[in-house]
């Protein structure tokens, strides 16, 4: 039973890790899904950009757009993931 409880919780363990540390981002141009290793931890799984490669400016976004355009520019752009 104890070996039980401990083999749980260790798979339980290495899927946090998991999560905190890769994800999934869109492909800003194509659409593609890509999966990536994160450079630092966050729980978040899924980037994608919200002004794509459309002409659109950073300043017309929304909050929560404007938040996850910031996301997907640290994780992806900045790492050259999606040139």
């Amino acid at each position: 039973m104890k070996k039980k409880i401990v083999i749980g919780v260790f798979i339980l363990a290495i899927g946090i890790i998991i999560r905190f540390f890769s994800g999934v981002y869109q492909h800003d141009e194509f659409g593609e899904n890509h999966f990536f290793i994160k450079h630092r931890p966050i729980w978040k799984w899924y980037f994608y950009s919200p002004q794509g490669m459309s002409d659109l400016k950073f300043e017309n976004l929304s909050k929560e757009k404007q938040t996850e355009q910031k996301y997907f520019n640290e994780y992806i752009k900045d790492r050259s993931l999606s040139l």
